[in-house]
């Protein structure tokens, strides 16, 4: 909001000689931001004086454009010029070449001489052009930096001026006028005006506010019987909330639409952000800053029969005052006669009853409309205006009739206009029952952390406008009564504050107002004994183990496909989905939540891989989603009070389960390559040792299957599972069919685990294993056995069968070939003992190791290999 300082001081104490500055750091002690101070007269240096067209000579050229010759008098007749300078005449009589022709001889114009500077550093110097030495310049509007006109050059008279030749122009066009932008919140719509301002500044001065409203809302009349007919007829309120709760309108008749607006009027205007562009205009846009009302005024002679407030119909359109067309939603709200929409309510206009230059009696328009409805509308159509920008904050709906009888009062005064008789107030009236807030005594402070006395909490909401009534310990209001022994108010917000609803919005006000400065800072004290939670603990060491190992941590959006969750997310074809959809998702194409972190990885892969990044491991742990039977509720308890557990839990249930899981993908080599190594492409292999890894820094071993998933290579594929034989992710290398279809590199692989279901597999705190210093005993087997064993399950029997001497076990060989039955494969093992205490014999080892073979034959058929 530009607050132009002059003003401001016709409702607030504001000091002449107070800066924009120091309005800003008023304004900042009552909770608002600052942007910038405007200045316009800043941009503008150097002569600039008011002048007068003594000649105008046309002098068409051979380039085909027209120029005049004028000679301009800066001085008043009878005196010498006593500016001094290059290009500046001593008689006060300057040659000026002008290409505008909108002006007569005798006009008053603006003239800058050699040595002025415009705004973009426009220079002015004598310049030779068209055949004469051009000793100045007659501006526009926009070249002076108050307008967009530049067709034509500012004519002083039609702005109803007459000031004296020579006379600064920043003087007679109050360019060196100031103005403040502060940062209005969305929750306080009030102070987009200067009523609300000057209301704010007189809370941070403590000074005394007088409402300009109250005056207006005196002086104008009752509603008369002779109104113009208006109708209410919202059959499809959104919310329940009917669109237009009020709607004053007011008659006046003769005015001149031709006369210009006075200096001060465009002044204030510019300075606050709007550009000057007729009189009736300027009128109700000056209201509406000044009050915070926006109004509509209506050509009377082109409204037909009666006003009609209602929703849209199926293939309606209205012109805007914009001049674009527009298709009309059923949803919304607009203004309309017998001959159909003249206006799109609460937005803009409509071109067909727009005042113009041939109006003389207008219908003053001033409506309170649905927030809600008038923000929808606003962005359907992309049309956010002054007016709407208001209105989607919430506007007074007691100012309706004060600000219909100031846009009369102006019509009267500057457009000559003659007030009818007619005065219009149709009203919802159910609709404007106030808002009454309960507040405990103790509230404020408990909420703040200052100690408020009972007197200050009154005085603050006084202030800004609030009645209250005290309560007394025993008053019990509504269903629940404040704690034993406590009192406190029922306070009843004010008209322009319909953002004040719940204690909350109360204790805010207090605070704000009684400063943000006196509000202890404290930082809480953690209780002993607290830190990461197990889960927490547990997460980071996964993370910090996988980016130790090599890879690197990325984040990828949440945001996926449905065929991409029905891919990823189930190891079998054509198995059914379910996924989280968005109701407002940022593309079409990314409509649900994910269920599964690989889809997010290989885009990043991709891109990463196309600027030219070849070798890559990369992880991520997030969430995914999955939802449940019920999905969200019907239902949304109000704030200020806790709901009850039967709400809780339907909440609860209507929230997908959220696991969270670790992926990882791989492509390229694992090293660059370089003199006297060979990198080692990257593969399945990787994949399954980093999903093991995540087992082991938690103290979880993962069984290893060969597995199936349609997304991955049919023969290079592991499933890994929990002790308790629960599956917990997958490993191995992507389908060649997926890796072509999509662009990877050849031998992609990944993994993925549900980290939550392996971080709750966990048997309390990983014991750390002592280092024995005894020496190890190794023998090696080779069995025989079907070629359908998985080596995985035959070195499990092995260590089981070996019992507790049995270290470690691992596969170094597996052989099908010449001297080994069709069907059948070699497995060799490579086998370590110890013994904590003592080194083993041979005998021992090898007694465990014919233990282990035994075994493997019963559960396997497995044969020594001759």
């Amino acid at each position: 909001m530009r607050v132009p300082l002059s003003w401001l001081r016709e409702f607030a104490p504001l000091p002449e000689e107070a800066t924009a500055e120091q309005l800003l750091e008023t304004m900042v002690s009552v909770g608002f931001e600052e942007e910038e101070v405007i200045r316009p007269g800043d941009e503008l240096t150097g002569p600039i004086v008011v002048g007068q067209v003594l000649s105008r000579e046309p002098e068409e050229h051979s380039n085909g454009k027209t120029v005049n010759w004028c000679s301009v008098r800066v001085v008043p007749e009878g005196q010498q010029q006593t500016l001094t300078g290059e290009g500046i005449e001593p008689s006060g009589v300057q040659g000026i070449v002008c290409g505008a022709h909108n002006f007569e001889v005798g006009d008053k114009v603006v003239v800058t001489l050699p040595g002025a500077v415009l705004p973009g550093d426009f220079r002015i110097s004598p310049r030779k052009t068209y055949g004469h030495t051009s000793a100045g310049m007659i501006a526009s509007a926009r070249e002076l930096g108050i307008g967009e006109d530049h067709d034509g050059i500012l004519v002083l008279g039609d702005l109803g001026l007459d000031p004296e030749l020579g006379t600064d122009v920043r003087e007679v066009l109050q360019l060196d006028e100031s103005a403040a932008d502060i940062n209005v919140t969305p929750d306080r719509g009030y102070a987009l005006s200067m009523r609300g301002v000057a209301r704010e500044y007189c809370h941070a001065v403590g000074a005394a506010f007088e409402d300009p409203a109250l005056a207006l809302s005196e002086a104008a009349p009752a509603p008369t019987e002779d109104a113009f007919p208006v109708v209410l007829a919202d059959e499809a309120p959104i919310r329940g909330e009917q669109g237009c709760t009020r709607f004053a309108t007011r008659v006046v008749r003769g005015i001149d639409p031709s006369r210009p607006t006075p200096v001060w009027m465009s002044t204030r205007l510019r300075l606050a952000g709007m550009r000057s562009i007729s009189l009736p205009v300027d009128i109700s846009n000056y209201v509406m800053l000044e009050l915070g009302q926006p109004l509509h005024f209506y050509d009377l002679s082109r409204v037909a029969e009666q006003i009609t407030v209602r929703r849209a119909r199926q293939g309606e359109q209205l012109t805007t005052l914009d001049g674009k067309q527009r298709a009309l939603d059923p949803e919304d709200l607009l203004i309309t006669d017998a001959t159909g929409p003249i206006g799109l309510a609460g937005t803009m206009g409509g071109e067909f009853a727009e005042v113009g230059d041939s109006t003389t009696d207008v219908l003053v328009e001033a409506a309170h409309f649905d927030p809600v409805s008038i923000a929808r509308t606003a962005r359907r159509h992309r049309l956010s205006s002054e007016a709407s920008r208001r209105f989607e904050r919430g506007v007074d709906p007691q100012l309706q009739a004060a600000a219909a009888e100031r846009a009369v009062q102006l019509l009267v005064e500057l457009a000559g206009g003659t007030v009818g008789p007619e005065v219009g107030d149709v009203r919802v009236e159910e609709a404007e029952a106030p808002v009454t807030i309960r507040l405990d005594a103790d509230y404020p402070a408990r909420r703040v952390g200052v100690d408020y006395s009972a007197e200050r909490v009154e005085s603050l909401l006084t202030e800004i406008g609030c009645t209250l009534e005290t309560l007394s310990p025993a008053v019990e209001v509504e269903e629940e009564p404040s704690a034993a022994g406590q009192d406190g108010w029922l306070v009843t917000p004010p008209s322009w504050r319909p953002d004040l609803r719940e204690p909350e919005d109360l204790a805010e006000e207090i605070a704000r107002l009684d400063g943000y400065d006196k509000i202890p800072s404290r930082l809480p004290v953690a209780p002993p004994g607290r830190g990461l939670s197990a889960e927490q603990a547990g997460r980071r060491r996964v993370l910090s183990a996988l980016a130790a190992a090599g890879l690197t941590e990325v984040l990828a959006y949440p945001f996926t496909t449905p065929a991409d969750n029905q891919l990823w997310a189930s190891p079998e074809p054509g198995t059914e989905v379910d996924s989280v959809r968005l109701a407002n998702p940022i593309a079409e194409s990314r409509g649900v939540l994910r269920a599964s972190l690989i889809p997010g990885l290989l885009e990043i892969l991709h891109r990463n891989r196309s600027r030219g990044f070849r070798d890559l491991q990369l992880f991520e742990s997030g969430l995914v989603f999955r939802p449940g039977a019920q999905l969200g509720t019907g239902s949304i308890p109000p704030v200020g009070q806790r709901p009850s557990e039967q709400v809780l839990a339907d909440l609860r249930s209507g929230i997908p389960e959220q696991p969270l899981h670790i992926a990882a993908v791989f492509a390229g080599d694992d090293a660059p390559a370089a003199p006297g190594s060979d990198p080692r492409a990257l593969g399945w292999r990787d994949a399954l040792e980093i999903a093991r890894l995540v087992g082991d820094v938690l103290g979880v071993r993962l069984s290893v299957e060969q597995g199936r998933h349609q997304a991955f290579h049919p023969g290079r594929t592991a499933v890994l599972r929990l002790p308790s034989g629960d599956l917990v992710g997958t490993a191995g290398e992507l389908h060649p069919q997926l890796v072509a279809q999509q662009g990877l590199p050849e031998r992609t692989s990944a993994m993925e685990l549900e980290l939550s279901a392996i971080l709750a597999a966990r048997d309390g705190a990983i014991a750390a294993e002592p280092l024995s210093v005894q020496t190890p005993a190794t023998q090696d087997v080779a069995l025989v056995v079907d070629a359908a064993v998985p080596a995985a399950e035959l070195m499990v029997t092995i260590r089981e069968g070996a019992g507790e001497l049995v270290e470690d076990v691992r596969v170094f060989d597996v052989y099908q070939g010449e001297h080994i039955e069709t069907g059948k494969k070699s497995v060799a093992l490579a086998m370590r003992f110890r013994a904590p205490d003592r080194t083993l014999t041979a005998e021992e080892a090898s007694e465990a190791r014919t233990a282990a073979v035994e075994l493997a034959a019963s559960r396997h058929g497995a044969v020594l290999r001759g």
